[in-house]
């Protein structure tokens, strides 16, 4: 009976039998090539044991199944390890195209196939081992291959069966995914426009208040300086974010910019009063273009839990004597509401302004919309926003196991990545 060419475990490896040399040059893969492509055989002149009639019913049998399958005899010891004859039939393939190959080296064999699959094509290969003449285990491995191929046929036909039904039971899904994306890209849109109508608007309001101060820098000390030229800095870092915008989820991006600038200006009128600098503090709650808030306050809105929230002076008055502070408002599906409250679109302009922590602070268990709800799931805080401070912070084988010739399995000859196949 044949065997295979080389048996791969995963204890050990068996070594091939290397006989003398063969007396002839080595065939060329345009040699062995044009023999397939002509007869879908190769037989190697210094092969005695197979003969011109041997050849033939080789041959006629691989013409008589409609796979495509191909023989190639060489004497054992042709080739002297397995990259050699992976590079060796890869060249040959790429000759003659995609099929079933049984190669013979002496009384072994090797079998791969680009047109099976690897168990379809060990099927066929452990068919043709159980003969004992090349010319039967040839009929075998193409009679098995054309099993294997017209079973694999059937599989698919009955594949596309399902696959239609599945086309069919997904259509209405699939059309209803599509206006689902339309939808949700015409949301997105106007939101984007409304939160940059309002982002502009306080990146206007900054400018103005820098415009207004009319600092010599001449005349200032060096502390004032610095200051003011951090809060023009920092308009000019929002301006320049708001023309890269083009999600609403970046805006917090230009609010954290607008932040940074309120708090130097805040700092640059102390020092020109000769009063203390304020300590860094997140901007007022209920208006953040008022700039850094100086104290806290427990406030609640309509029907929800009062929470510790960051006020202006002003704001604080408000809150303590019972009136309506001046809230942000913006515009959210065409209404006028506070910023607080406008929705999922409006969470990353807040989270600009007030970080992470105090986002949690102020906003859990308060009824503000769906703002938290889109926080915590979109991570549009998920760049980490630091503390306030500093100058920005930011968002601080060859036989075992029927494949063939290592790679030499269901993908074609794959010349030099081929394992288990031994030295010769």
């Amino acid at each position: 009976m044949l065997r295979r060419l080389a048996i791969t475990t995963l204890a050990t490896a068996a070594a091939l039998v290397v006989a003398a040399a063969p007396a002839s040059a080595e065939p060329s893969a345009g040699e062995v090539a044009d023999a397939l492509n002509s007869s879908h055989v190769y037989v190697d002149p210094d092969v005695t044991d197979v003969s011109a009639s041997d050849a033939d019913l080789m041959s006629q049998a691989a013409e008589n199944v409609d796979t495509p399958v191909y023989f190639v005899v060489v004497p054992e010891g042709e080739f002297t390890s397995q990259a050699e004859l992976g590079s060796f039939m890869a060249d040959v393939q790429q000759d003659v195209g995609d099929g079933s190959y049984l190669v013979f080296v002496g009384d072994t064999t090797a079998a791969d196939s680009t047109v099976l699959s690897p168990s379809d094509v060990a099927a066929a290969e452990s068919a043709a081992q159980r003969m004992s003449t090349v010319p039967d285990a040839a009929v075998a491995f193409a009679n098995e291959a054309e099993s294997q191929a017209d079973a694999a046929a059937a599989s698919g036909v009955f594949g596309m069966v399902l696959l239609g039904l599945f086309v069919l039971a997904i259509a209405g899904t699939g059309f209803f995914l599509y206006r689902s994306k339309k939808n949700r890209e015409a949301r997105e849109a106007r939101e984007l426009e409304e939160v940059k109508k309002t982002v502009t608007e306080d990146v206007v309001r900054l400018g103005e208040d820098i415009a207004r101060l009319d600092l010599d820098l001449g005349a200032a000390d060096e502390a004032t300086r610095t200051d003011y030229t951090n809060a023009m800095n920092s308009y000019d870092r929002a301006k320049a974010e708001l023309e890269t915008i083009r999600r609403a989820d970046e805006i917090q991006r230009v609010t954290n910019a607008l932040e940074d600038g309120r708090y130097y200006m805040t700092a640059t009128r102390a020092r020109l009063a000769g009063d203390p600098v304020p300590e860094r503090r997140a901007p007022c709650f209920f208006n953040p273009q008022h700039g850094p808030s100086v104290r806290d306050v427990d406030w609640a809105p309509p029907g929800g839990t009062p929470r510790s929230v960051p006020v202006c002076r002003a704001c604080a008055n408000d809150v303590l004597s019972g009136a309506h502070p001046d809230v942000r408002m913006v515009e959210a599906g065409g209404r006028r509401v506070p910023y607080y409250d406008a929705g999922p679109a409006y969470a990353p302009y807040a989270g600009g302004y007030f970080g992470m922590d105090m986002m949690m602070g102020m906003f859990t268990g308060m009824m503000l919309g769906n703002m938290m709800g889109s926080m915590m799931g979109a991570g549009m805080l998920g760049a980490g926003m630091g503390d306030y401070g500093g100058d920005g912070g930011g968002f601080g084988d060859f036989g075992g196991d029927g494949g063939g010739f290592g790679d030499f399995g269901g993908g074609g000859f794959d010349g030099g990545d081929f394992g288990g196949f031994g030295d010769f």
